[in-house]
């Protein structure tokens, strides 16, 4: 009888014990899920869209195999190293670094050991954030969204659509020096080749926005080209309509704000983008290093033109 009651003992003790333990197991499971860090200039859901599918076309998915901690600067690039020291105290698997070449940078400077996707508008060598495209050295890789080296192709475009243009005002951001003097080089190099006159303008708020196109009412440009920026997403409404207001011809570097009533952009496909980014960030996940991943080009360049602005605020006919 003593020994059946200690049986009874010894397996209620086990079992006991084993169900204590299912919790923490389940708990050490789901700690095991690596964790990438998002550091983003501007919140933008075509952006994590585009990269969550990245990642799950190569098997994992957010909440469940895998954890994304998401920071955003709201455009306010100097909280960028806060954010990003704080991603490198957690630990991330892999920081990703989105929104211009300043997270990138920002990034890059937080930490020489965690592997780090970049999402960067301008040539990454010439940034400093890679040696060479096939072999990027050091823990960055990533993609080059070729934004900077479309100016010119984005200024034949609106000559097609205007052949008479002479004159073109460029708007770039103060706030993100380093691309304004890119772009504005760019822009300058590309309308002298073309015999094209060009004022630069350093819009960097919405009220600069206003004082700007209140100068171009006055000075009458041909057309306007916005150098790519996060700012001008987030102001896409107002800078659409102030150049339908002032019927300014506008082009732009991305279709959101084609969509929302600009008239011409031609860049890359910012989801596809992204997703490219999310699948080089699962390689990483499984092992390969990024000194081993070539920096990729963007594959997807997209024309969009807004025909109803076309027609109704300058009376063009888009180009087929």
């Amino acid at each position: 009888m003593a020994s059946y009651i200690e049986r009874r003992k010894f397996l209620a003790t086990l079992l006991g014990g084993a169900a204590a333990a299912w919790p923490l197991a389940a708990r050490a499971q789901q700690r095991a899920a690596p964790v990438i860090g998002f550091l983003g200039a501007v919140s933008s859901t075509q952006t994590v869209h585009g990269f969550v599918q990245g990642l799950k076309d190569a098997g994992y998915v957010e909440g469940e195999n895998v954890t994304i901690e998401y920071r955003w600067a709201d455009n306010q690039l100097d909280r960028l190293p806060t954010l990003a020291a704080d991603l490198v105290r957690k630990q991330v698997a892999v920081l990703v670094a989105t929104g211009g070449a300043a997270p990138a940078i920002v990034a890059k400077a937080a930490t020489a050991t965690i592997p780090i996707v970049f999402t960067a508008p301008d040539d990454p060598v010439e940034l400093g954030l890679v040696a060479s495209f096939s072999r990027p050295g050091g823990n960055l890789t990533g993609v080059d969204f070729l934004v900077g080296e479309l100016v010119p192709k984005r200024l034949e475009l609106l000559r097609e659509l205007m052949p008479a243009m002479t004159n073109v005002a460029v708007f770039v951001n103060p706030a993100n020096p380093a691309r304004a003097e890119a772009q504005a080089r760019e822009a300058e190099s590309a309308a002298g080749r073309m015999g094209l006159r060009v004022r630069i303008f350093n819009a960097g708020t919405g009220s600069e926005i206003n004082m700007a196109f209140a100068t171009l009412a006055r000075e009458r440009p041909d057309a306007l080209l916005v150098s790519p920026d996060p700012l001008y997403v987030v102001r896409r409404v107002q800078l659409a309509t102030l150049a339908a207001r002032h019927a300014i011809p506008t082009s732009f570097s991305n279709r959101d704000p084609v969509e929302a009533g600009g008239l011409v952009s031609y860049g890359p496909n910012i989801t596809d983008a992204y997703r490219q980014a999310g699948a080089y960030v699962a390689r990483i996940l499984r092992g390969a290093k990024p000194e081993d991943l070539p920096v990729m080009q963007s594959s997807k360049l997209e024309l969009v033109i807004n025909a109803q602005t076309a027609l109704r605020s300058y009376s063009l006919a888009p180009t087929r």
